[in-house]
């Protein structure tokens, strides 16, 4: 049966997995050997460190060979291969690459790597270097599916209160001193880089923090606090995930050569 190889594994290239994994497709996760997830009770990449990643009840396992593929589709799991390179094999039928790294630059890879090229958000040119780009700002557009052109452009900033946003202060190995989903004070100290404390700005939940013991760079996003303070949407793949799979889901089904092969 064919397959979507999706490259990325994070909290929105989980969303898109869920949507997929439900709708009977087979996925195929592709990823760093240091996945840098935020959003780590909420991302399949998260297999990469433990060997196992469960977010609603899905689960994806770290697959170190080809041969171990079949087994984990078999079992309804999602592999996740250290192989950020990866886009053709021939042990593999690819009817579809979705393209979720978020790199917000222009892939490296073009339209001819599958019959279908999706690129999430800013980077990506549909009819140019893919064939199609889903929207991932918030707003009216959010999962809109483009057959030509681009999304909106990169704002620099993240969606809503950009004071959730914590960012490393200085490079340096990070050390936690909060738990997902644990409450927080505005002020609190959630974690450290080089030494250095990273201060929550607002109160409320600690909705994703960077792996410990990870070396970042100074300025990189290591962390996010939910100021509605509802520990549960910790552990939820969130709105904008889901709206972003949604937009994918559409672009496979509208190609008919595509949709053939993936629910043959």
């Amino acid at each position: 049966m064919a397959i979507v190889l999706l490259r990325g594994g994070g909290d929105l290239a989980t969303g898109v997995a869920l949507r997929l994994h439900r709708a009977g497709l087979l996925v195929l996760i592709t990823e760093l050997p240091k996945p840098l997830a935020v959003r780590r009770t909420v991302a399949f990449c998260e297999a990469v460190y433990e060997g196992t990643s469960t977010v609603e009840r899905v689960t994806s396992r770290r697959a170190g060979t080809f041969s171990e593929l079949d087994r984990i589709w078999t079992d309804r799991e999602i592999p996740v291969m250290v192989a950020p390179d990866l886009v053709e094999h021939p042990a593999l039928d690819i009817a579809a690459i979705v393209d979720a790294r978020l790199t917000k630059y222009p892939p490296e890879t073009g339209r001819s790597s599958a019959p279908l090229v999706v690129g999430l958000g800013p980077g990506f040119t549909a009819g140019a270097d893919c064939h199609a780009v889903v929207e991932t700002q918030r707003g009216g557009t959010l999962g809109r599916v483009y057959w030509d052109g681009c999304a909106l452009a990169n704002t620099a900033a993240p969606d809503g209160d950009p004071s959730r946003v914590l960012r490393a202060p200085t490079g340096g190995v990070v050390t936690a001193h909060a738990a997902i989903g644990e409450p927080i004070a505005e002020g609190q100290a959630v974690a450290d880089v080089a030494g250095v404390p990273v201060r929550s700005p607002i109160a409320g939940v600690l909705r994703g923090l960077i792996r410990p013991t990870l070396w970042v760079t100074a300025g990189l996003k290591i962390g996010d606090i939910d100021p509605r303070g509802v520990r549960d949407l910790c552990f939820l793949a969130s709105d904008k995930a889901l709206a972003i799979g949604g937009g994918v889901l559409e672009a496979l089904l509208t190609r008919p050569d595509v949709r053939a092969r993936l629910w043959a």
